[in-house]
């Protein structure tokens, strides 16, 4: 017995298994539910929105050592929140009081834990007043000074670094006037402290409940939004996609039992897939929306076929137990290549160096296998018992035809494309293969980016998201409009800067000179200055400006710097301990370690200059220094996470086409004697993955952390329908028809279902579009659009290739036969 014969015999015995015990398949079913029901309890959920992208990266653990090893007084820890205050003025004495209310609020609450609190306000106060050392004496200091007495103070605190690099960047010492302060409220808690969010949360109701334009921001209040963000999409994305899946499902089955059945294989495949997350450990995020909402769709393509063929069947003449069996004697093994193929597709998002985009394929890919096990085991079981019992009761079905036959408007529609193609099956191939391939190469210019604000709301919600009704209202989000006022009024914008994190001995008589050489001759973005120069701030500029201002520290400079340039050369241990004890040891312990091992440089960037060219012009100028440096900065590590994106979009697309080409032929070698047609099988995904590519180019839509797994999933969800369609065409090309008549066949009848998959699972997997962040929107309008190519370039493209194959099936008949041997 050949290897294909014993595969049909082992797919033969198992659907006898499904129809001679549907019970028993049945209770198997229910009781493995009651187990990953067990699960979902157990489901977490990350909203670290970009940290799980960036986690392990080498720029990332560059920018996290620069972030503890060097003190920013004005740059908040993570245990920390930011009080934002803004307004035409927020240096007057009214908005001081009114930033000093809020911080009285927030210390007077125990349960909000504070141990200090710095801002302009608090400045100002204890200018006024030194012994001030509580919130309410500070308030106290202000509201007994004068109007006038408060400008002053403000006027002479515009030098002081604690002070004016809180404020914004439109700061008038001349005027005492500043649109916007930030306040830093410090927690007593340990580092990674579980409750942040509620503290923060809780401070910015505080701060919102006040008088003036105040609010709270910080780590906590961002992971609380990126959480309500999972929330509001599922609540407003998956009755959208319920209601759709619903109302084709109602068209397709046209039978409200067959139509519970229908529904209850998708609960059961979403309820299994929640389970596994839930004892696998795989945290939901936002990514991860995009599961339930692939799997509904798959299944649904699943449901419809199996329905559909039953009743094609039963309409044959039939009686309920041989119909099942003929339907789902034919399927198995349909349903058996496109959920390998789907895995290859979904699966093939698991080689990502990126852990969420690892996660999605893991758990896309168990989701589809379940969902064949769902579908192709429980759903034809149920249906046979619950068709028995009509049969024993009585009860009438209310329309058992298939979708489409040959004598259907529709499934003359659908035939077109063969009729005509049946022609010049050759030219209609090229037509094909040209515009696919221009197609494709437009849309290789697609851009890749990874940005913060993907996961974000936008700042405007559209109108019909904000007229939503509860429970599908969404929540209020503040974060990205919090963002946007820093972006724009605060010089702390990482964008317009990268860093360098230095590794050496900076007490060497050499090393501040090694640390400020490579400055002249700087590269691409970095050349900010005149005559391509860098602009860096590092303990150099510290050095250099406190020497400026201190005349005897300047000669303690002077007197180690040989070359007379203004760098020390000598004695730099002694300059060191100078400079730190001095007024401006704040600033310089933000570029140089206490133990003088470690240092940073921060470096402006040309604000024309992209992401991508900052990042690669930051890299090659740290190649320059003297000591071991790494660029880093968000600009480097998002760059970083681009470029993995990229690739591996690339690496899934190739993977997913190489393992599902190799698997058809394989299949189709060993099945039918035909492996000739696992190529042709490809063909049409193909053509759709190129039109998708330039689709996105032409929409400006990029690959990013969610759409870039867009390209290996649409090989996954499309080749399902010309694998269906392939399949069908070999059912009826061996009982006798030729090509043409196959094709016909093919697609008058499955076709039909192939229709009716398509707008369920475009519109479903389109509902995504309805979320709240762009990321998820992007993906579902791409899924959508895939679906469809997939779904055009099956009836267009598969008939003309399969009647090639035939025309010159003489020429391969050799290769196939040893593909088949």
């Amino acid at each position: 017995m050949s290897l294909g014969e014993r595969i049909e015999a082992w797919t033969q015995r198992l659907n006898d298994s499904i129809v001679d015990s549907p019970r028993r398949v049945i209770v198997v079913f229910l009781v493995l539910t009651l187990v990953f029901a067990g699960g979902i309890g157990l489901v977490s959920t990350d909203t670290e929105a970009t940290d799980s992208f960036t986690e392990g990266l080498e720029e990332q653990e560059a920018l996290d050592a620069v972030n503890q090893e060097f003190e920013d007084p004005f740059q908040p820890e993570q245990e920390s929140t930011q009080i934002i205050h803004s307004g035409s003025n927020v240096l007057t004495r009214e908005a001081l009081l009114r930033n000093l209310l809020v911080l009285e609020k927030v210390e007077a609450r125990d349960d909000l834990r504070v141990a200090s609190a710095t801002g302009p306000a608090t400045v100002v106060a204890q200018t006024l007043d030194p012994s001030a050392q509580t919130i309410t004496e500070q308030r106290q200091a202000i509201k007994t000074a004068s109007p006038s007495r408060v400008r002053q103070t403000v006027r002479q605190l515009a030098n002081n670094p604690r002070f004016s690099g809180a404020l914004a960047t439109d700061f008038n010492p001349t005027s005492a006037s500043a649109s916007a302060s930030i306040t830093v409220v410090t927690h007593d808690v340990p580092p990674g402290f579980a409750d942040l969010q509620r503290l923060q949360t809780t401070i910015r109701s505080i701060a919102e409940d006040q008088p003036g334009q105040l609010t709270a921001f910080g780590s906590g209040v961002t992971n609380a939004e990126t959480a309500n963000v999972i929330g509001d999409s599922l609540t407003i994305v998956m009755p959208v996609v319920v209601i759709l899946l619903l109302l084709f499902l109602v068209v397709a089955y046209r039978d409200p039992i067959d139509l519970s059945l229908g529904l209850l294989s998708l609960l059961l495949t979403v309820v299994w897939t929640f389970g596994f997350l839930g004892l696998s450990g795989i945290p939901f995020n936002q990514q991860m929306i995009t599961v339930p909402v692939l799997l509904l769709a798959v299944g649904v393509d699943f449901g419809i076929h199996i329905i559909n063929r039953y009743r094609e069947e039963a309409v044959a003449g039939y009686r309920a137990t041989e119909a099942m069996r003929e339907a789902n004697n034919q399927l198995i093994i349909a349903f058996i290549i496109v959920t390998v193929t789907t895995v290859f597709g979904f699966g093939a998002n698991v080689i990502s160096d990126l852990t969420p985009i690892r996660n999605v394929g893991i758990a896309s890919a168990i989701g589809i296998i379940f969902t064949f096990l769902i579908f192709g085991l429980f759903l034809p079981a149920a249906k046979l018992e619950v068709d028995k019992l009509r049969e024993a009761y009585n009860v009438p079905e209310f329309n058992s035809a298939p979708i489409s036959s040959e004598d259907s408007t529709i499934g003359k529609i659908l035939t077109l494309p063969t009729q005509a193609s049946q022609y010049a099956p050759i030219a209609f191939v090229v037509v094909l293969l040209v515009t696919g391939g221009m197609a494709g190469v437009y849309g290789s210019g697609v851009d890749t980016s990874f940005e913060t604000e993907d996961f974000l709301p936008p700042e405007e919600q559209p109108d019909y998201i904000t007229s939503l009704p509860e429970p599908f209202a969404p929540s209020e989000y503040t974060v990205t409009e919090t963002l946007n006022l820093l972006e724009d009024r605060f010089s702390t914008n990482q964008d317009q800067s990268v860093k360098l994190y230095v590794q050496g001995n900076f007490e060497e008589d050499h090393a501040l000179e090694a640390l400020a050489d490579p400055n002249d001759d700087a590269v691409g973005a970095l050349a900010v200055d005149d005559g391509g120069s860098a602009r860096p701030t590092s303990i150099v500029t510290v050095i250099q400006s406190h020497a400026e201002r201190n005349p005897e520290f300047a000669r303690l400079v002077a007197q180690n710097d040989v070359d007379g340039n203004g760098i020390p050369d000598r004695n730099l241990g002694r300059i060191y301990d100078v400079l730190f004890s001095s007024s401006a040891g704040d600033r310089a312990e933000q570029y140089l370690t206490p133990d003088r091992r470690n240092a940073q440089v921060e470096y402006a960037i040309d604000s024309s200059a992209s992401q991508g060219e900052a990042a690669t012009d930051a890299r090659e100028f740290a190649e320059q220094f003297r000591y071991t440096t790494t660029a880093t900065g968000q600009v480097v590590v998002f760059d970083a996470v681009t470029d993995i994106i990229f690739d591996s979009s690339i690496q899934g697309l190739i993977i997913a086409l190489a393992l599902t080409a190799l698997f058809l032929i394989i299949s189709y070698g060993v099945l039918e004697g035909k492996p000739l047609l696992g190529v042709v099988n490809v063909f049409p995904i193909l053509i759709a993955i190129a039109f998708l590519l330039g689709t996105m180019r032409y929409l400006g839509i990029s690959l990013n952390a969610l759409t870039g797994t867009i390209l290996s999933i649409s090989i996954g969800l499309g080749i399902a329908y010309s694998v269906h369609a392939t399949h069908r065409f070999v059912d009826e090309y061996n009982a006798g028809a030729d090509a043409y008549e196959s094709m016909i066949i093919t697609l008058s009848g499955t076709g039909g279902a192939l229709l009716g998959s398509m707008l369920t699972t475009s519109l479903g997997t389109g509902a995504l579009a309805l979320a709240i962040t762009p990321v998820l929107g992007d993906f579902g309008l791409l899924m959508a659009i895939s679906v469809v190519y997939s779904f055009i370039f099956t009836i267009i493209a598969l008939p003309p290739a399969v009647l090639l194959w035939e025309r010159y099936q003489g020429v391969w008949s050799g290769f196939d036969a040893n593909v088949a041997g």
